[in-house]
């Protein structure tokens, strides 16, 4: 089986995007002394060193991207330091050294009140845990950051009422959080940080307090809304099946450290150590690989007529479909399935027996 790159014209779109924020050598280091630390050592301290003054070293020479309109995770085990980059991120805590880029202005250098303006109009924040205020109704609760904003009542409550039926609230406008089930409250969580129209979307491990069949639920919610609205996302988790659900790419971390950024696909195929392997073990590999992976050269049956004597080429999927998708369709016609790219060019063929070896856990290379 000839194994392709999983790079596609659609990674590639991605790449072109502008960037819309960015953490370059980001650190947090916590203990007294951690500056005159940071710069005894030129600012790159290794583990050993921090340890051996005391400190801890939460986020260690972070530097990812986000690009305009994607959702990218940065997922890890507890303690890795993915919330508190986050945090950096958003300037939510102070970063002991490094820079955080937001369309092209560092945040560390704004004052006081330039912060408090991107963040109360362009940047959204959804926590765990869902802060809404009790003593007020669903409208008014997805309308306070408008109030805060000081926009007009009419304005407030027009926004809000856009927001709540976005979300799927409708009817529900007048009930308080206590009458809301978890996964109606984290709804308004998120209709009221949409409220505001931000650039950028923090979402700290939005849904990890939900029972599973409410968070999968919310994760096809958030899917829906960003079909919509197209935000830029940040998103943090710790469950990876979430991230692969989610996220068009994935910065793994371990002790502060990132250590692998790439798509679902990218970690999946091709794990740059074996903590991430160890990550993406037990992933139904089904859900994650596209055609384009599994896909083989053209032979001449990709040109052929079905067994029904109807001309016509074979059945085409996307180059980007994840296997699972058409998985059954392709057992069950055992025939290959001609791939094409987005302009609908046939690139390769994906065979029965390739998804079958897959499915099997047989795949080899892969």
């Amino acid at each position: 089986m000839n194994v392709t790159r999983s790079a596609t014209k659609a990674a590639a779109a991605l790449d072109e995007r502008p960037v819309m924020l960015a953490s370059r050598n980001v650190w947090k280091v916590y203990g007294r002394g951690a500056e005159e630390v940071m710069a005894a050592k030129g600012g790159t301290p290794s583990a050993a060193d921090l340890n051996e003054a005391g400190l801890i070293g939460a986020v260690r020479d972070a530097s990812v991207e986000v690009k305009e309109g994607e959702i990218f995770i940065i997922m890890g085990l507890s303690g890795s330091g993915k919330s508190t980059l986050l945090r950096c991120m958003s300037r939510l805590i102070e970063p002991t050294a490094g820079e955080v880029m937001f369309d092209g202005r560092n945040l560390l250098q704004v004052s006081e009140k330039e912060l408090i303006e991107i963040r109360r109009h362009r940047m959204g924040m959804v926590f765990q845990h869902f802060a809404l205020l009790p003593h007020l109704t669903v409208l008014e609760n997805v309308a306070f950051p408008l109030s805060v904003q000081g926009k007009p009542r009419t304005e407030q409550r027009k926004r809000a009422q856009e927001m709540v039926e976005l979300v799927g609230l409708k009817g529900r406008e007048n009930y308080y959080p206590r009458e809301l089930s978890g996964g109606q409250q984290q709804r308004v969580g998120i209709a009221r940080s949409l409220a505001v129209e931000p650039q950028i979307w923090f979402l700290d491990e939005p849904f990890s307090a939900l029972d599973p069949l409410i968070r999968r639920e919310m994760q096809q919610e958030l899917m829906r809304l960003q079909n919509v609205l197209h935000k830029t996302i940040v998103f943090i988790t710790h469950d990876f099946d979430e991230a692969i659900r989610l996220a068009d790419r994935i910065a793994i971390m371990k002790d502060g450290e990132i250590i692998q950024i790439g798509t679902p696909e990218d970690l999946v195929t091709r794990p740059a150590t074996d903590y991430v392997a160890e990550f993406t073990r037990d992933v139904q590999r089904a859900k994650v690989l596209s055609a384009r992976t599994l896909m083989s050269p053209l032979t001449g049956d990709a040109h052929a007529t079905r067994p029904t004597g109807e001309a016509g080429t074979l059945r085409k999927v996307a180059a980007t479909a994840k296997i699972a998708s058409f998985a059954a369709e392709i057992v069950a016609e055992a025939r290959p399935f001609a791939v094409t790219d987005p302009d609908g060019a046939v690139i390769g063929q994906v065979t029965p027996a390739a998804v079958i070896n897959l499915l099997a856990g047989r795949e080899g290379s892969l």
